[in-house]
């Protein structure tokens, strides 16, 4: 072999070993965290890999001095080739310490999103074990109630004299309105809150398929003649990957019973005087007693009788696309839609959510179904960005949907 051909093979050593090499340690590190992406077999698979790549490095080195008089690549490529090989190295790095470094904010973050919210829970469990997992959901997480919400806290005639800028965004508006949409930023993604001042007018739709499939929260708006709608509570999403056809736990309409069952969470509705009430799912005949018209299922509450959730770090429910319900001492009905960005890794989280809804005064507040799901709709059609886990601009069907009519 000429020695124009050593020298380049030194250097494109140098180059494929550094590369091999933090790519073996990255690997390695993950399989003493995780054995779901590097299994224990793997694992001496990796050992060999990176003493191959040490190798490598020594003979590359090898070559470079025995060769360090004749000329091998234009100075530009050879810059450039080594910054790369460098950025990468620094990336592997960079990549370990954010996963397993001494900061536990991105670490948090991606387990209580993934476990909790996202479509795919193996992107945590590639990196984290059980252990490791069951920690940190143990390190955040919101805490039951006890208590049910107390009806007579609401009155309508309620007049707030000396409000702040929050109050003043809820309070001033056109006279007669039926509702007022107040847009803002959380986490960067942007945030909408309906304040909807008769909560007589709001209604609970359901899926005109339900049972079959859900429905598109636009078409049931439309259908239903509402000049305004979110989306309602959960539903059986085995897979991540259902047609929205089954709520869960409690729904009630009119005050008629939907589906009775004790999964899913805590009943969030409205009774006759038009009050939101948050109860612990009993069933639905325990429902009904208490005065439920318009009901649905989901959890967690974030506030109740003016008290807010006791929230452990995140909440245990990540960042995410997110929907919520809340009433004011004075009756107004308090909307919320938090969307997500376009790779789905922002959003809001439980504490943030609590303290949007504590902001606008609310009394009580629960959270409602999220992610893809959540969207708002005026007068047919969404205004917010919904994204699916494929990353498309798009909702999804849904069972059942709070909605706001002019009658």
């Amino acid at each position: 072999m000429k020695k124009l051909n050593k020298k380049k093979l030194g250097i494109f050593l140098l180059w494929f070993s550094i590369i091999l090499l933090f790519s073996m340690i990255v690997f390695l590190v993950i399989s003493f965290y995780s054995t779901l992406l590097v299994t224990k077999k793997l694992r001496y698979v990796v050992i060999g890999l990176m003493v191959l790549s040490l190798v490598l490095l020594g003979l590359a080195i090898h070559y470079i001095v025995k060769y360090k008089h004749i000329l091998n690549f234009k100075k530009w490529i050879r810059w450039l080739f080594s910054i790369l090989t460098g950025l990468y190295a620094a990336g592997c790095c960079g990549f370990l310490v954010l996963l397993y470094g001494p900061m536990p904010n991105f670490r948090d973050w991606l387990i209580t999103t993934a476990m909790m919210t996202m479509h795919h829970q193996h992107y945590c469990q590639w990196f984290y074990n059980d252990k490791i997992i069951n920690q940190v959901l143990g390190g955040n997480f919101i805490e039951d109630f006890t208590e049910d919400t107390d009806a007579s806290m609401i009155d309508f005639n309620k007049v707030d004299k000396d409000a702040n800028k929050y109050e003043q965004e809820i309070l001033n508006h056109k006279k007669d309105a039926i509702y007022k949409i107040i847009r803002f930023k959380v986490n960067g993604c942007n945030a909408y809150l309906a304040a909807v001042y008769d909560p007589s007018k709001i209604k609970l739709a359901v899926s005109k398929w339900l049972g079959r499939s859900g429905q598109y929260i636009y078409d049931m708006a439309k259908e239903q003649n509402a000049v305004l709608a979110i989306n309602g509570g959960g539903f059986n999403d085995p897979g991540y990957n259902s047609n929205g056809a089954n709520p869960v736990g409690v729904t009630i309409k009119d005050g008629q019973l939907v589906t009775n069952r004790l999964d899913g969470g805590n009943i969030i509705g409205f009774n006759y005087d038009n009050v939101l009430l948050l109860t612990k799912n009993q069933g639905g005949q325990a429902a009904l007693d208490a005065g439920y018209r318009d009901a649905v299922t989901m959890t967690p509450f974030l506030i109740v009788n003016g008290n807010p959730a006791f929230i452990k770090g995140n909440g245990g429910w990540g960042y995410a696309a997110r929907t919520a319900i809340g009433q004011r001492a004075d009756g107004i009905v308090l909307f919320l839609v938090v969307d997500s960005n376009e790779f789905r890794s922002k959003g809001a989280s439980m504490v943030e959510l609590t303290e949007i809804m504590q902001r606008y005064g609310a009394v009580n507040a629960a959270n409602l179904d999220g992610g893809t799901s959540s969207v708002m709709v005026e007068n047919g059609e969404m205004i917010n960005d919904p994204i699916d886990s494929a990353l498309r601009h798009r909702t999804r069907g849904i069972p059942t949907a709070f909605i706001v009519t002019e009658d």
